[in-house]
Protein backbone atom coordinates (compact mmCIF):
# COMPACT_ATOMS: atom_id res chain seq x y z
CA UNK A 1 0.00 0.00 0.00
CA UNK A 2 2.65 2.38 0.94
CA UNK A 3 4.31 1.47 -2.77
CA UNK A 4 1.09 1.83 -4.28
CA UNK A 5 0.64 5.45 -2.30
CA UNK A 6 4.05 6.90 -3.23
CA UNK A 7 3.74 5.14 -7.07
CA UNK A 8 0.09 7.74 -7.23
CA UNK A 9 2.56 10.89 -7.02
CA UNK A 10 4.37 9.80 -10.51
CA UNK A 11 4.05 9.33 -14.22
CA UNK A 12 5.93 5.98 -13.87
CA UNK A 13 4.61 4.22 -16.87
CA UNK A 14 5.33 0.29 -15.43
CA UNK A 15 8.15 -0.21 -18.13
CA UNK A 16 11.04 2.64 -18.21
CA UNK A 17 13.07 4.25 -15.63
CA UNK A 18 12.43 8.01 -16.90
CA UNK A 19 9.88 8.69 -14.77
CA UNK A 20 9.62 11.94 -12.22
CA UNK A 21 7.45 13.31 -9.16
CA UNK A 22 4.75 15.02 -10.16
CA UNK A 23 2.48 15.72 -6.86
CA UNK A 24 -0.93 15.79 -7.04
CA UNK A 25 -1.06 15.95 -10.36
CA UNK A 26 -2.47 12.07 -11.11
CA UNK A 27 -5.22 13.46 -8.60
CA UNK A 28 -6.15 16.22 -9.87
CA UNK A 29 -6.21 15.03 -13.23
CA UNK A 30 -8.57 11.96 -11.78
CA UNK A 31 -11.34 14.81 -10.31
CA UNK A 32 -11.35 16.17 -13.65
CA UNK A 33 -11.78 13.66 -15.78
CA UNK A 34 -15.56 13.16 -17.01
CA UNK A 35 -14.75 9.36 -17.55
CA UNK A 36 -13.79 8.74 -13.86
CA UNK A 37 -16.76 10.16 -12.97
CA UNK A 38 -18.84 8.22 -15.34
CA UNK A 39 -17.31 4.94 -14.27
CA UNK A 40 -17.96 5.98 -10.78
CA UNK A 41 -21.35 7.03 -11.15
CA UNK A 42 -21.92 3.87 -13.30
CA UNK A 43 -20.47 1.77 -10.48
CA UNK A 44 -22.66 3.37 -7.94
CA UNK A 45 -25.68 2.05 -9.66
CA UNK A 46 -24.59 -1.19 -9.90
CA UNK A 47 -23.76 -1.51 -6.17
CA UNK A 48 -27.25 0.26 -5.33
CA UNK A 49 -28.98 -2.68 -7.46
CA UNK A 50 -26.65 -5.71 -6.49
CA UNK A 51 -26.44 -5.50 -3.21
CA UNK A 52 -30.14 -4.96 -1.84
CA UNK A 53 -31.17 -7.61 -4.77
CA UNK A 54 -28.18 -9.96 -3.00
CA UNK A 55 -29.59 -9.25 0.80
CA UNK A 56 -33.61 -9.72 0.00
CA UNK A 57 -32.63 -13.03 -2.21
CA UNK A 58 -30.33 -14.49 0.07
CA UNK A 59 -32.49 -14.08 3.02
CA UNK A 60 -35.31 -15.21 0.73
CA UNK A 61 -33.66 -18.36 -0.15
CA UNK A 62 -32.78 -19.02 3.37
CA UNK A 63 -36.43 -18.80 4.62
CA UNK A 64 -37.91 -20.78 2.17
CA UNK A 65 -35.30 -23.59 2.87
CA UNK A 66 -35.63 -23.26 6.53
CA UNK A 67 -38.66 -25.06 6.41
CA UNK A 68 -39.39 -28.98 7.54
CA UNK A 69 -39.33 -30.22 3.90
CA UNK A 70 -38.69 -33.70 2.32
CA UNK A 71 -35.25 -33.82 0.97
CA UNK A 72 -33.97 -30.11 2.36
CA UNK A 73 -30.29 -30.95 2.39
CA UNK A 74 -30.54 -31.92 -1.22
CA UNK A 75 -32.73 -28.72 -2.80
CA UNK A 76 -30.08 -26.57 0.52
CA UNK A 77 -26.95 -28.42 -1.63
CA UNK A 78 -28.45 -27.27 -4.89
CA UNK A 79 -28.95 -23.38 -3.99
CA UNK A 80 -25.23 -23.29 -2.57
CA UNK A 81 -23.91 -24.66 -5.57
CA UNK A 82 -23.34 -22.28 -7.54
CA UNK A 83 -21.66 -20.10 -5.64
CA UNK A 84 -18.80 -22.12 -4.99
CA UNK A 85 -18.25 -22.21 -9.06
CA UNK A 86 -14.80 -19.97 -9.81
CA UNK A 87 -16.25 -17.08 -11.15
CA UNK A 88 -14.01 -17.31 -14.31
CA UNK A 89 -16.56 -20.84 -14.99
CA UNK A 90 -19.48 -18.58 -14.42
CA UNK A 91 -18.54 -15.80 -16.84
CA UNK A 92 -18.01 -17.57 -19.47
CA UNK A 93 -20.90 -20.18 -19.12
CA UNK A 94 -23.18 -16.72 -19.00
CA UNK A 95 -21.21 -15.60 -22.20
CA UNK A 96 -22.35 -18.89 -24.31
CA UNK A 97 -25.57 -18.44 -23.33
CA UNK A 98 -26.44 -15.19 -23.86
CA UNK A 99 -24.46 -15.36 -27.20
CA UNK A 100 -26.07 -13.80 -29.89
CA UNK A 101 -25.68 -16.53 -32.63
CA UNK A 102 -25.20 -19.79 -30.90
CA UNK A 103 -26.46 -18.90 -27.35
CA UNK A 104 -29.43 -20.70 -25.36
CA UNK A 105 -30.95 -18.09 -24.55
CA UNK A 106 -31.76 -16.60 -28.28
CA UNK A 107 -31.98 -20.21 -29.26
CA UNK A 108 -35.24 -20.70 -26.49
CA UNK A 109 -36.38 -16.72 -28.18
CA UNK A 110 -36.33 -18.58 -31.61
CA UNK A 111 -38.84 -21.26 -31.03
CA UNK A 112 -41.47 -18.46 -29.95
CA UNK A 113 -40.42 -16.39 -33.24
CA UNK A 114 -38.75 -13.52 -31.55
CA UNK A 115 -35.43 -12.53 -33.44
CA UNK A 116 -31.67 -13.16 -31.86
CA UNK A 117 -30.90 -10.13 -29.00
CA UNK A 118 -27.31 -8.88 -28.94
CA UNK A 119 -27.34 -9.49 -25.11
CA UNK A 120 -23.56 -8.64 -24.83
CA UNK A 121 -23.58 -5.49 -25.81
CA UNK A 122 -25.64 -1.91 -25.02
CA UNK A 123 -28.11 -1.54 -23.88
CA UNK A 124 -28.59 -5.25 -22.33
CA UNK A 125 -24.78 -5.72 -21.22
CA UNK A 126 -25.54 -3.93 -17.82
CA UNK A 127 -28.21 -6.74 -17.00
CA UNK A 128 -26.70 -9.37 -18.02
CA UNK A 129 -24.09 -7.99 -15.64
CA UNK A 130 -26.48 -7.49 -12.74
CA UNK A 131 -27.89 -11.32 -13.33
CA UNK A 132 -24.29 -12.61 -13.46
CA UNK A 133 -23.84 -10.97 -10.05
CA UNK A 134 -26.78 -12.77 -8.71
CA UNK A 135 -25.90 -16.05 -9.47
CA UNK A 136 -23.98 -16.73 -6.46
CA UNK A 137 -26.76 -15.95 -3.66
CA UNK A 138 -25.94 -19.74 -2.01
CA UNK A 139 -23.25 -18.18 -0.19
CA UNK A 140 -25.34 -15.11 1.45
CA UNK A 141 -28.12 -18.15 2.01
CA UNK A 142 -25.61 -20.19 3.96
CA UNK A 143 -25.13 -17.08 6.18
CA UNK A 144 -28.81 -16.30 6.85
CA UNK A 145 -29.66 -19.96 6.99
CA UNK A 146 -27.64 -20.27 10.08
CA UNK A 147 -28.84 -16.91 11.84
CA UNK A 148 -32.30 -18.57 11.16
CA UNK A 149 -31.49 -21.82 12.92
CA UNK A 150 -30.11 -19.81 15.68
CA UNK A 151 -32.94 -17.87 16.54
CA UNK A 152 -34.60 -19.44 19.56
CA UNK A 153 -37.95 -21.58 18.58
CA UNK A 154 -39.78 -20.37 22.42
CA UNK A 155 -39.67 -16.71 20.82
CA UNK A 156 -41.67 -17.47 18.02
CA UNK A 157 -43.97 -19.63 19.55
CA UNK A 158 -44.66 -17.09 21.93
CA UNK A 159 -45.10 -14.27 19.45
CA UNK A 160 -47.85 -16.87 18.00
CA UNK A 161 -49.98 -18.00 21.16
CA UNK A 162 -49.66 -13.89 21.77
CA UNK A 163 -51.52 -14.06 18.10
CA UNK A 164 -48.83 -12.61 16.17
CA UNK A 165 -48.98 -14.03 12.32
CA UNK A 166 -45.92 -15.16 10.48
CA UNK A 167 -45.37 -11.67 8.58
CA UNK A 168 -45.19 -10.01 12.49
CA UNK A 169 -43.08 -12.72 13.14
CA UNK A 170 -40.69 -12.43 10.85
CA UNK A 171 -41.02 -8.66 10.63
CA UNK A 172 -40.41 -7.95 14.55
CA UNK A 173 -38.52 -11.16 15.53
CA UNK A 174 -36.59 -12.79 13.17
CA UNK A 175 -35.58 -9.87 11.28
CA UNK A 176 -34.34 -8.35 14.01
CA UNK A 177 -32.10 -10.98 15.44
CA UNK A 178 -31.05 -11.27 11.96
CA UNK A 179 -29.60 -7.90 11.70
CA UNK A 180 -26.11 -8.61 12.80
CA UNK A 181 -25.73 -10.88 9.73
CA UNK A 182 -27.58 -8.13 7.45
CA UNK A 183 -24.76 -5.84 8.53
CA UNK A 184 -22.06 -8.55 7.66
CA UNK A 185 -23.14 -9.33 4.95
CA UNK A 186 -24.19 -5.77 3.88
CA UNK A 187 -20.46 -4.67 4.30
CA UNK A 188 -18.92 -7.22 2.72
CA UNK A 189 -20.89 -6.84 -0.26
CA UNK A 190 -20.54 -3.35 -0.40
CA UNK A 191 -16.98 -3.45 -0.57
CA UNK A 192 -16.62 -6.43 -3.11
CA UNK A 193 -19.16 -4.89 -5.82
CA UNK A 194 -17.78 -1.64 -5.85
CA UNK A 195 -14.50 -3.16 -6.93
CA UNK A 196 -16.13 -5.38 -9.24
CA UNK A 197 -13.85 -6.26 -12.42
CA UNK A 198 -13.55 -9.56 -13.56
CA UNK A 199 -16.92 -9.95 -14.62
CA UNK A 200 -17.12 -7.52 -17.03
CA UNK A 201 -14.06 -8.01 -18.92
CA UNK A 202 -14.88 -11.55 -19.05
CA UNK A 203 -18.19 -10.73 -20.28
CA UNK A 204 -16.90 -8.41 -23.11
CA UNK A 205 -17.90 -9.41 -26.67
CA UNK A 206 -15.33 -11.02 -28.81
CA UNK A 207 -15.73 -8.67 -31.52
CA UNK A 208 -13.36 -6.02 -28.79
CA UNK A 209 -13.73 -2.32 -29.04
CA UNK A 210 -15.24 -1.99 -31.91
CA UNK A 211 -19.14 -3.49 -30.97
CA UNK A 212 -18.85 -0.40 -28.28
CA UNK A 213 -16.57 -1.09 -25.88
CA UNK A 214 -14.55 1.51 -24.26
CA UNK A 215 -10.81 2.37 -23.62
CA UNK A 216 -9.53 -0.25 -25.44
CA UNK A 217 -10.62 -3.11 -22.88
CA UNK A 218 -13.69 -4.31 -25.37
CA UNK A 219 -16.07 -4.17 -22.41
CA UNK A 220 -19.69 -2.18 -23.27
CA UNK A 221 -20.15 1.46 -21.86
CA UNK A 222 -22.89 0.49 -20.09
CA UNK A 223 -20.31 -2.43 -18.08
CA UNK A 224 -17.69 0.29 -18.10
CA UNK A 225 -17.58 -0.01 -14.53
CA UNK A 226 -14.64 2.32 -12.12
CA UNK A 227 -12.49 -0.72 -11.95
CA UNK A 228 -12.72 -1.34 -15.67
CA UNK A 229 -11.16 1.83 -16.09
CA UNK A 230 -8.49 1.24 -13.55
CA UNK A 231 -7.56 -1.68 -15.28
CA UNK A 232 -7.52 0.31 -18.55
CA UNK A 233 -5.46 2.74 -17.06
CA UNK A 234 -2.73 0.57 -16.12
CA UNK A 235 -2.61 -2.58 -19.07
CA UNK A 236 -3.60 -0.03 -22.04
CA UNK A 237 -2.20 3.16 -21.92
CA UNK A 238 0.49 2.32 -18.81
CA UNK A 239 -0.37 5.15 -16.84
CA UNK A 240 1.07 3.32 -13.68
CA UNK A 241 1.51 6.05 -11.36
CA UNK A 242 -2.39 7.37 -12.58
CA UNK A 243 -3.80 3.85 -12.27
CA UNK A 244 -2.51 3.90 -8.72
CA UNK A 245 -3.72 7.25 -7.84
CA UNK A 246 -7.20 6.36 -9.33
CA UNK A 247 -7.05 3.08 -6.76
CA UNK A 248 -6.47 5.10 -4.16
CA UNK A 249 -9.58 7.37 -4.67
CA UNK A 250 -11.39 3.92 -4.99
CA UNK A 251 -10.02 3.67 -1.30
CA UNK A 252 -11.38 6.26 -0.30
CA UNK A 253 -14.58 6.05 -1.31
CA UNK A 254 -14.78 2.64 -0.05
CA UNK A 255 -13.51 3.71 3.36
CA UNK A 256 -16.64 6.46 3.50
CA UNK A 257 -19.01 4.17 2.43
CA UNK A 258 -18.04 1.13 4.46
CA UNK A 259 -18.10 4.32 7.94
CA UNK A 260 -21.45 5.10 7.34
CA UNK A 261 -22.87 1.94 7.10
CA UNK A 262 -20.76 1.27 10.39
CA UNK A 263 -22.43 4.41 11.69
CA UNK A 264 -25.99 3.36 10.54
CA UNK A 265 -25.55 -0.01 12.51
CA UNK A 266 -26.42 1.43 15.93
CA UNK A 267 -29.57 2.19 14.74
CA UNK A 268 -30.92 -0.97 13.56
CA UNK A 269 -28.42 -3.56 14.05
CA UNK A 270 -29.93 -5.88 17.40
CA UNK A 271 -27.26 -7.58 19.58
CA UNK A 272 -28.24 -9.71 22.44
CA UNK A 273 -25.43 -8.75 24.36
CA UNK A 274 -24.04 -4.80 24.67
CA UNK A 275 -20.34 -3.51 24.26
CA UNK A 276 -20.50 -4.37 28.19
CA UNK A 277 -21.09 -7.87 27.90
CA UNK A 278 -24.77 -7.71 29.70
CA UNK A 279 -27.05 -9.55 27.90
CA UNK A 280 -30.03 -6.31 26.66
Amino acid sequence: MVYALLLSFTNFDGLSGNWSWVGWQNYTTALHDPLVWASLRRTGLYAVIVVPLSLAGGLAFAVLLNQRIRAVGVFRTIFYLPSVVPIVATALMFKLMFDRDTGLINGILSWFGIDAVSWLIDPHAFLILVLLSLWGLGGGMVVFLAGLQAIPAELLEAASMDGAGPWRRFWHITLPLLSPMIFFQLVLSLIGTLQTLVQPLLMAPATGGNAGGAVDTGVPQGNHLYMVNVYAQFFSYQKFGYGAALLWILFLVILAVTVLVMRSSARWVYYEVDQDGAEQ
